[in-house]
């Protein structure tokens, strides 16, 4: 009994909990609070990843340059003695040429293909890994290749005002790499807008 009259103590105060208090406040009124006890925990919430300026951009985009940079050597290297392998151990009959051009010629070309296939895709190869280990910057790294190209685009000169014997400095702003390069990029875009549409005195 005693143990049931203990229980029945520990019952009633937890369903107290539950109940509205009401606090009584100096114009005669009463002011009803609740106090609802969850017993769902909270979900957590993984913390956004923190915004970039300028300045990490521009640091974070030379690191992700130098991936990219980094297996362009080794997949060119891969395409070329790939291409040297497979063309190179089949039979030539240098008196049947292929496509009009000596077969020794006609591989070596080839090879040459591999390699340069091997060179256009180490960049991307690169720029994959970097993504897959930089997850947690990649939306930020986006958002803000967006927002840089739009200035790129807003503020280089018109492609219809260069010539043959003088192109436009930079005109993707690929060799842009800091706020300082950007502010030079600025200036060298200005001063070649100024020439181009100035007449010569």
């Amino acid at each position: 009994m005693q143990n049931l009259a203990s229980l029945s103590r520990r019952l009633l105060r937890r369903t107290c909990k539950d109940i509205p208090q009401v606090i009584p406040r100096a114009n005669g009124r009463y002011n009803v609070s609740f106090r609802f006890k969850s017993t769902k925990a909270a979900p957590t919430v993984e913390p956004a990843a923190k915004n970039l300026n300028w300045g990490e951009y521009f640091e974070i985009r030379r690191r992700r340059r130098q991936w990219q940079t980094a297996l362009t050597i080794p997949c060119a290297m891969i395409g070329f003695f790939g291409g040297s392998f497979y063309f190179g151990s089949l039979q030539t009959d240098p008196t049947k040429p292929i496509m009009g051009v000596d077969p020794m010629i006609f591989y070596g070309g080839c090879t040459v293909l591999c390699m340069g296939a091997g060179y256009v895709v180490g960049p991307s190869l690169g720029s994959a890994i970097w993504r897959i280990m930089n997850r947690r910057v990649v939306a930020n790294m986006d958002t803000l290749d967006r927002e840089f190209f739009k200035h790129i685009a807003k503020n280089r000169v018109d492609a219809s005002l260069q010539s043959a014997t003088n192109p436009i400095p930079d005109y993707y702003g690929e060799k842009v790499g800091s706020l300082r390069q950007y502010r030079q990029w600025l200036r060298d875009q200005a001063k070649y807008r100024r020439k181009a549409t100035l007449p010569d005195e």
